[in-house]
């Protein structure tokens, strides 16, 4: 059956964005890299973040890497970070070559559980990976504070979490540094890949600057070593420029749709995600059911979308696996049951409802 309710629609999230007129401004220009778009929308994304800088990088996972690097993490060290974000913490740890040392996770939240992170951080790490997961902001306060206890340096992953906010305080405001990604679908996105790193100190700064251009202190001239080509061209710059005034409200619209599925789905067989307050921009409405198989083929009849965020844990993918030397019943038992459903700016009431009747319906409930 054709699918009818997309999980997300490129096409539909981007009606009312002027694509065509940051191409035109980037084209006329004819400058393509580390350009005005790109020094424009560091600017604006570090005033929008209330950080004092923004290092743009070609991704997501190039900015994992590019801070851990600018921390001085490399082979022998040890980081801590969650195995139910989707390996790209777990990309940028082995990219470097240090060692994973996952923490299990809250079972609410499915963000990292501060006292799994307290017993880890018994063991000696050198760094702390926290992902703000489906746009949830994790207990950041509480794990900022376990950090600054051990004197371990602190990353913020918040390629899911763009605009989250808890008592006046953005993700990505409580570590030393926060990586974002601007992958299409995630809630500031571009037309293609892209990432940053935010920081408020200016020694890391001038580290991941140096870092995300071949190490170069000045042109040509390589002052740091394990510097990477990673660099957000000018025409994302400028699509991000054109979306950023509109990320709050986007936010508000995939809360909205979140708090409906939440009310609608009260008193069902089914784990809900544990807030739609400011601290969780809805990134991803990722529910846990019983038979997953099961629910996911009922909604695929209905012609809804669903995916799953994510089916294997980073601790037993099969590249990597270390499923006897680590314990994670909650990720593990998470990640056997998640399915995420259609959550985007620009989804309309009908498909809102259709999706809610099917949820519904599966379950024996009438709408």
């Amino acid at each position: 059956m054709v699918i009818q309710v997309p999980l997300f629609s490129s096409k539909i999230a981007n009606e009312g964005v002027d694509l065509a007129g940051a191409l035109h401004r980037v084209l006329e220009r004819n400058w393509y890299v580390l350009g005005t778009e790109v020094a424009a929308f560091e600017a604006e994304f570090a005033a929008y973040q209330g950080a004092e800088s923004c290092i743009s990088v070609a991704n997501g996972t190039d900015a994992l890497e590019i801070a851990l690097r600018t921390l001085g993490i490399g082979p022998g060290k040890r980081v801590a970070l969650v195995a139910n974000a989707g390996f790209y913490g777990s990309t940028a740890v082995h990219a470097v070559g240090a060692e994973p040392c996952y923490v299990d996770v809250d079972e609410a939240t499915l963000t990292m559980a501060p006292a799994a992170l307290q017993a880890v951080l018994a063991t000696g790490v050198d760094a702390v990976i926290v992902t703000h997961l489906y746009g949830q902001m994790a207990d950041i306060e509480r794990i900022a504070a376990l950090a600054t206890d051990a004197r371990v340096p602190l990353i913020e992953d918040c390629a899911q979490s763009h605009g989250a906010i808890r008592n006046g305080t953005r993700a990505g405001s409580f570590g030393d540094l926060a990586c974002f990604s601007f992958y299409p679908t995630k809630n500031l996105g571009a037309i293609g890949d892209g990432g940053a790193i935010t920081t408020s100190d200016k020694e890391l700064e001038t580290r991941a600057r140096r870092l995300r251009q071949y190490g170069w202190g000045k042109k040509y001239h390589v002052s740091e070593a394990g510097g990477r080509n990673s660099r957000l061209d000018e025409l994302q710059a400028a699509v991000l420029r054109e979306k950023l005034p509109m990320l709050d409200d986007w936010n508000a619209r995939r809360r909205a749709i979140a708090a409906r599925y939440s009310a609608a789905f009260a008193g069902l067989p089914i784990r809900l995600p544990a807030s739609n307050g400011g601290d969780h921009v809805a990134h991803l409405y990722v529910i846990r059911v019983p038979d997953r198989a099961a629910f996911i083929a009922s909604m695929s009849a209905a012609g809804i979308a669903t995916d799953i965020h994510y089916p294997v844990p980073d601790h037993l993918q099969p590249a990597y696996a270390q499923a006897g030397n680590v314990a994670l019943p909650v990720t593990e038992a998470a990640s056997g049951s998640v399915v995420t459903l259609p959550c985007f700016p620009g989804l309309d009431d009908e498909s809102v409802e259709r999706v809610i009747a099917a949820v519904r319906s599966h379950f024996g409930t009438g709408h």
